[in-house]
């Protein structure tokens, strides 16, 4: 990704930041796993998609006073006993080159220059910060804990969540971004095709995850979007299984739902594979139906459509295709088969951030699209996804071109 780009990202937050005040965005650190050994460090989104520098404990500050903003950015001093430990360190050259930030600092200035000085001067009256919790009982983060102590030292500051605005602005993709998603579905599709070539001669989930893993690390591709899932027979009623240790029997479906990340972004894709190469009839019959929903999402997508109205199509095809089958006898048994929705927003993240709640669908929006069937009785588990962006008269399909009907996954398999 160019300068250029976190630089527009950055003033497209401008106006978003309350007057008189300081905005934080931390990169993070990895948490500890034991002893001596740290997890694989990953840089906050949120951070990244404002700087594009991947590096630890970084702060990227904006000072807002009477309509005006600084960016600041704050690094660590280079050390070079560290550096013959772990590398070479950002220098502060370097910092301004790559993101365009104008005042780069060292993190041992932070709370004298960034902070102290300018609350002592009573400029500022809000703290904004990315204040993202999954849930009461999450781990709180480093602006968690950042706004807790703020709030004890200073507390006539107002404290502001700039999670949401950030997010607004994450929802509508560029066109780098878009070209990134792509790139991601083309690796996964490497990985898919792999996986289907080697299946037969796979005696359990872990080998055919194994693949998976190889065609990607081939390709140069270290990282997965997600713990990818590897689902054979029964285990693939279950929608987030992760375990991939189970043996996969001669005529079972097995359920992927994996993706390849390229330059932090994500593709996200569902496919079914049949260990023997080929459907039974009511495999088949099943999966035509998931199918048949996909497909019909799919070309409702554009501009202005209500994101809500997505899964009522999935719910109204496959409720439809069930009845006829016989699975069902009417609509309202359905979420005994589909029991989530068909779609979520793609990019820096896999579940990527947004507001669902009164979506309408707007052009550089990426969504998946995957309706499914779980028919736990019948040890049999469906999900058919794809990435779609939105485009301005309609969509695009991201991930064109990964094998999906009954007759090119058998086709391919054969060979």
């Amino acid at each position: 990704m160019k300068k250029e780009f976190f630089v527009q990202n950055r003033k497209n937050l401008h106006d978003r930041l309350p007057d008189q005040s300081i905005t934080l965005f931390f990169a993070g650190e990895a948490p500890q796993k034991s002893a001596d050994d740290k997890y694989v460090f990953t840089p906050n989104r949120n951070f990244y998609y404002l700087t594009g520098l991947v590096k630890e404990q970084l702060i990227l500050a904006f000072l807002k006073l009477d309509g005006k903003v600084e960016e600041q950015l704050y690094i660590q001093r280079v050390d070079p006993v560290l550096e013959k430990w772990e590398g070479k360190m950002l220098t502060t050259d370097e910092a301004k080159e790559l993101t365009g930030v104008a005042t780069v600092r060292y993190l041992d200035e932070f709370e004298s220059v960034a902070f102290n000085r300018t609350l002592h001067n009573n400029e500022v009256h809000a703290l904004a910060l990315d204040l993202e919790r999954r849930g009461f009982d999450a781990l709180p983060t480093r602006a968690n804990l950042f706004a807790q102590e703020a709030k004890t030292r200073y507390p006539y500051l107002q404290i502001v969540n700039i999670y949401p605005a950030v997010s607004e602005l994450r929802t509508r993709k560029t066109a780098e971004e878009v070209a990134k998603i792509k790139k991601a579905a083309e690796l996964t599709n490497l990985g898919i095709q792999r996986m289907m070539k080697h299946a037969h001669e796979c005696e359990t989930e872990y080998q055919l995850e194994a693949h998976f893993n190889f065609a990607l690390h081939s390709a140069g591709i270290r990282e997965t979007a997600f713990h990818s899932i590897v689902a054979a027979g029964g285990n693939a009623t279950v929608l987030h299984y992760s375990e991939n240790n189970c043996r996969i029997g001669d005529n079972e479906l097995v359920q992927i739902d994996l993706g390849a990340e390229f330059e932090f972004y994500k593709a996200d894709i569902s496919r079914v594979i049949p260990k023997s190469g080929t459907f039974t009839d009511r495999q088949k019959q099943l999966y035509n139906i998931v199918l048949k929903a996909e497909l019909e999402v799919i070309a409702a997508i554009k501009p202005g459509v209500p994101f809500k109205e997505l899964n009522e199509i999935a719910k109204r095809v496959l409720a439809e295709g069930c009845i006829q089958i016989g699975l069902i006898q009417e609509a309202s048994e359905l979420p005994e088969y589909y029991y989530h929705g068909v779609s979520h927003h793609l990019g820096l993240d896999t579940h990527d951030v947004g507001n669902y709640r009164e979506l309408v669908l707007e052009p550089g929006m990426v969504l998946t699209v995957e309706p499914g069937l779980y028919v736990a009785a019948e040890q049999i588990g469906i999900r058919i996804e794809d990435d779609v962006l939105v485009t301005e008269d309609g969509h695009e399909v991201l991930s064109e071109g990964i094998l999906k009907t009954v007759e090119e996954i058998e086709a391919y398999m054969a060979r």
